[in-house]
């Protein structure tokens, strides 16, 4: 937990290397992800590096794996997505063998390919060849060519009788001569075949007889692998010209033409040719599947290797393009940013990159001073990198800042039970934790797509605290899906008389029941469940306990800006912020927790002194509100306006004294800072010229490494600016503290509202809805149905709807209420060289 306590200490860096180490030493690194490496190249175009050829191998080799992956992948091979232990990058002996069988492997799949694209080409020209002899057998007997020329020469003559009535020339002599039908077989696509049509009708004028008949099977289309509807068609006409037309018309429509034989015998003789050589062709792509089969599992054994090994390279080498070259051209600089904590892993990593390169000169890393501010790194584990995740969604903190997420593990998880308390609904949630636990590796290992579940399994300690926080506050409430347990028996005792009357309903008070005087052990007692007065009751007691909590919960987020202020040495605004604003705070909000205990001491219907009793009792709200305005309340005759003695002088006093910490709060910065302005100019001035205090103040930052930017900045500051700074900073903080204290009776409001929407739930469903009651078996029956309709309302309204909200409800009293007062969060976070960072970021990518 001490490296969550605030971000660890980081250092600038400048790595030496030699130009031949630096590839392995690079590699190094980002295998153990402790470097977040700074472009030394800012100003240079990035085509003009010293490494963009080797980047843009590493892309030709990524263009070519992605070929041959699509093909693995188009053919089913099944490619192992889990690999037990990830490839190191390839050394640069390996990478020009890698080069080379990448190479090699997709020639062979681009002939493999090819040579299939072309046998199943002639597989689909002899199979339609066969389905146009086939098919097109009945438009070829005696009968049916007779009838076709007959009624071309009817067409013939009709066309001669209007060509005559016009004056018109025949296009086309020949055509009018009589003799044997000419025709043209082929096949087309089935949707082309009404615009096919068309189109002869009209280049013929109507003397083209176009006879179709569809295939029943689709044929494949050897580029795409696409199944196609085909038709097979015969046209019949006269004369060349129409035949050259025709063929025109055909190529147009990428229509398929086909030798087809005039006589019977030929057309036999050819359909059995064509069947031998279908079988023939038939068995030889089948032998080109299975070789390509043989060499895609093959090589999909090693596909996920060799992505990884590309990528990896590519990483490399751009972070390679970040380094500069000293001025003689034989060392690589770069600068990173390091853990102090990991420096000693840095420097092995660059002697493990020279001893494995086998270079004489040792590269070596020299740490460098700066003003700049590091980037924010907190250590995290799979249990606290949830809570820290919700931190930084709010905001990174600044360099060496507290860190909320520590504190965060158990107030976020309590404040959400607060509002979420139930034993029954806690234990949903915790169940549903603790299953996404006992299986988190085979989760992770099976890297869902969906960013719902992502969301729930990246915070499944988050839901198992708080289902576990909702179980403890529920057994405080007395509360299981809105029913209580009756373990200890009640304190209450009602007596006949009381009850009679009543439909299981009861008004308790403590003034003319039997009280017991005895507190239930733990929690709330079980009568109150049917109580009349239940709301009332639990109102008041819900609303007070949310104002406890949060006026808490501010005051620990004020008491953890002293953490800022004795690491960053500002100790100024230990007296004139932090005593300010926690006065400001306990004067006013925490006198009012005071006044509420007081309340519950005091007031007692049992009191002999009617001044204590119930009735006498002053309303907090009103008495703090008269506190704020001086005014006095009516009283009724025999009671006091005030809880205890001296507590109007009190008031007065912790009014006054509030009052007074603003002035504090709004002058003491100022003030400190015109002072300290004088006392450096005067400083100067008795010190002769002011270079020399130049040159001291230098020397000062060169000596002390824990100065940083902010610092130089707050020095550059006028008074202006100071005093605008503060005159806003508190404005804000004495409204904030009002309306972050009324802020926090959202936890009254949702507890309310989820224990009654629970009951109403509860009635509705199964006991009012259904009419169930004692000895009625077949209502019984009904209900043991119905259960599973209140169960599944109870998973999806009162778990998912009601938790998100109280879990977005606690998100936001972190981030305002909470964190404001001390969080500054301007920080950038901690990148590292990692390569499994990248790999991941990659795959989601994919």
């Amino acid at each position: 937990m001490g490296a969550l306590f605030r971000s660890e200490q980081m250092a600038l860096c400048q790595l030496f290397i030699q130009p031949e180490a630096a590839y392995l030493s690079v590699s190094e690194l980002g295998e153990t992800g402790t470097v977040q490496f700074r472009d030394l190249n800012g100003d240079v175009n990035y085509f003009q590096r010293k490494f963009v050829n080797e980047v843009r191998r590493c892309d030709e080799m990524e263009r070519k794996l992605r070929y041959i992956e699509a093909e693995v992948r188009k053919d089913g091979v099944p490619i192992a997505d889990n690999l037990t232990q990830l490839p190191r990058a390839p050394n640069p002996r390996m990478i020009i063998d890698l080069e080379a069988h990448l190479e090699e492997t997709e020639n062979d799949i681009l002939e493999l390919s090819q040579n299939a694209v072309n046998l199943k080409s002639n597989y689909l020209e002899l199979t339609e060849l066969r389905h146009v002899l086939e098919k097109t057998q009945v438009f070829f007997t005696e009968k049916n060519q007779d009838s076709y020329l007959l009624l071309y020469q009817q067409e013939e003559a009709n066309d001669s009788i209007t060509r005559t009535l016009i004056n018109e020339e025949p296009q086309n002599p020949s055509a009018s001569s009589r003799g044997r039908l000419e025709f043209v077989a082929g096949v087309i696509s089935r949707e082309r075949i009404p615009a096919f049509e068309r189109m002869l009708w009209r280049i013929s004028r109507g003397n083209v007889f176009l006879r179709q008949a569809e295939l029943d099977k689709p044929l494949e289309d050897p580029a795409t692998g696409n199944q196609i509807f085909k038709t097979v068609f015969v046209a019949f006409f006269q004369g060349e010209q129409l035949k050259s037309r025709i063929r025109k018309v055909c190529s147009g429509f990428h229509a398929s033409l086909y030798p087809c034989p005039h006589s019977h015998a030929d057309r036999e003789d050819m359909v059995k040719g064509v069947r031998t050589r279908l079988e023939d062709l038939n068995l030889v792509l089948n032998q080109t599947q299975d070789h390509r089969q043989r060499v895609l599992h093959n090589v999909a054994k090693e596909l996920p290797n060799w992505t990884i090994m590309v990528r990896k390279m590519k990483a490399i080498y751009h972070t390679m393009n970040l380094f500069n070259v000293d001025v003689t051209k034989k060392c690589l600089i770069g600068e990173c940013w390091v853990p102090v904590a990991d420096l000693t892993i840095v420097r092995d990593c660059l002697t493990e990159g020279s001893r494995l390169c086998g270079s004489t000169i040792p590269s070596f890393l020299n740490v460098i001073y700066t003003n700049e501010d590091p980037p924010t790194f907190n250590r995290t584990n799979k249990f606290t990198r949830g809570f820290q995740n919700l931190i930084d969604a709010y905001g990174v903190a600044s360099y060496r800042e507290a860190n909320p997420a520590l504190y965060t593990i158990i107030t976020f998880p309590f404040l959400f039970s607060v509002m979420f308390g139930d034993c029954g609904h806690g234990l949903i949630l915790s169940l549903f934790a603790v299953y996404m636990i006992a299986l988190e590796k085979k989760f992770m290992a099976q890297k869902s797509a969906s960013e719902i579940w992502n969301i729930f399994f990246a915070g499944r300690y988050i839901i198992l605290l708080m289902g576990l926080f909702s179980i403890y506050t529920g057994i405080i409430y007395n509360d299981v899906f809105s029913k209580s347990f009756n373990i200890f028996g009640s304190s209450w005792h009602i007596s006949y008389e009381d009850a009679m009357g009543k439909d299981d309903m009861i008004e308790l008070n403590p003034a003319t029941s039997n009280y017991a005087q005895v507190p239930y052990p733990l929690g709330m007692d079980p009568v109150w469940v049917l109580a009349e007065n239940k709301i009332i009751f639990l109102n008041s007691y819900k609303m007070k306990l949310s104002i406890i909590f949060g006026v808490v919960h501010m005051i620990f987020g004020v008491f953890m800006s002293i953490p800022n202020i004795m690491h960053f040495k500002r100790y100024s605004s230990l007296f004139l912020e932090f005593l300010p604003q926690l006065l400001f705070l306990v004067l006013l909000f925490f006198y009012l927790v005071v006044l509420m205990f007081v309340k519950w001491v005091l007031y007692n219907p049992a009191a002999t002194d009617h001044r204590y009793s119930p009735s006498c009792a002053p309303s907090v709200l009103i008495t703090f509100i008269n506190m704020i305005l001086q005014g006095h309340a009516t009283v009724p005759l025999g009671c006091s306006e005030f809880m205890f003695p001296g507590q109007s002088i009190l008031q007065k006093v912790c009014v006054i004294l509030a009052l007074l910490c603003v002035p504090v709060m709004l002058l003491g910065k100022p003030l400190l800072f015109l002072f300290q302005k004088k006392r450096r100019e005067e400083r100067i001035l008795s010190n002769g010229t002011p270079s020399q205090d130049i040159e001291l103040q230098t020397e000062g930052l060169q000596n002390n490494a824990t100065i940083s930017q902010a610092t130089d900045a707050h020095e550059t500051e006028t008074f202006g600016e100071v005093m605008i700074h503060q005159v806003i900073h508190t404005i804000e903080y004495v409204l904030s503290t009002i309306s972050h204290t009324a802020s926090y009776l959202r936890l009254w409001a949702l507890s309310l509202a989820h224990g009654q929407l629970s009951e109403v739930l509860w009635k509705m469903v199964l006991s009012e809805g259904l009419g169930a009651t004692e000895n009625n078996y077949v209502k019984s029956v009904i209900l043991f149905l119905t259960f599973a309709v209140w169960a599944t309302f109870t998973v999806a309204i009162l778990v998912m709807m009601e938790g998100l909200s109280a879990f977005l409800h606690t998100l936001r009293l972190h981030w305002v209420e909470f964190m404001s007062k001390f969080y500054d969060g301007q920080g950038y976070p901690f990148q590292p060289f990692c390569f499994k960072t990248i790999l991941d970021a990659e795959e989601s990518e994919d």
